[in-house]
């Protein structure tokens, strides 16, 4: 079976449906990750292990939905954003799609944490109008042990060694290995323990948070493998799961 939706034909389309009621949907965003990754980071990795997870049990995946709510990154250049309710319109009419194909449950691979929020809205309304239970995987804290296990907290930031390091693994060509830098992200300690609306440009210069020169191909591998062998456990356990 092609892992893709869009790789097959409406016949193979069917059989499929007559036979599973789930499906993948990688969510991304085209948003600044310092000097070194492409701006398509969160996407290409979302895809990444939609694409391996769907070859490995079987259940379909949709195309990557490549934008994201980056409106913190927009002072850096190439950002693309889209609001809060564009994108949740657009998601929703994607889950009425598929519901007409009997589609039951949707596992969204979100690699923007951004975009959690509109997410979280969506599983709601899909639940409620269209019978649809939406489950969010973000690799970053529904895999966390196993980040936390490869990585420590300073290389686990945005963009920092683990995103990196991920880069390096499946799109080599497009890390620009001279370009790494560490750096710190600044504190306004005025309002500490509040919540605000904050420019990632008020944090942080380069627009990395924390380590990102100890990233390596190698690394990457190392957690791809652990991400997607977790990601289908959780897979199998959603299909089985009523």
């Amino acid at each position: 079976m092609k892992s893709y939706l869009h790789g097959l034909t409406y016949v193979e389309a069917k059989e499929y449906f007559l036979r599973r009621s789930a499906v993948i949907l990688p969510v991304g965003s085209v948003e600044q990750h310092g000097p070194a990754n492409p701006l398509g980071t969160d996407t290409l990795i979302a895809d990444a292990l939609a694409r391996e997870a769907s070859i490995r049990t079987g259940v379909v995946s949709l195309p990557v939905v490549p934008f994201g709510v980056s409106f913190h990154h927009m002072d850096y250049p190439g950002t693309i954003t889209v609001s809060e309710r564009a994108l949740e319109a657009y998601l929703f009419d994607i889950m009425a799609s598929l519901k007409r194909w009997g589609v039951k449950k949707v596992l969204i691979i979100n690699g923007h944490g951004g975009n959690l929020p509109v997410l979280q809205i969506l599983a709601r309304r899909a639940r409620e109008e269209l019978g649809i239970k939406v489950f969010i995987y973000q690799w970053w804290t529904s895999s966390s042990r196993i980040l936390s296990e490869l990585f420590d907290e300073r290389e686990r930031g945005h963009a920092g060694a683990a995103e990196t390091s991920l880069n390096m693994y499946l799109h080599p060509s497009l890390v620009r290995n001279d370009k790494v830098v560490d750096e710190a992200p600044r504190t306004n300690e005025s309002i500490s323990g509040l919540t605000t609306f904050l420019y990632t440009s008020e944090q942080t210069k380069s627009g990395v948070f924390g380590v990102q020169t100890s990233a390596s191909a190698d690394r990457g591998k190392e957690l791809f493998k652990k991400l997607v062998e977790d990601l289908v456990r959780i897979i199998e356990v959603l299909e089985r799961t009523e």
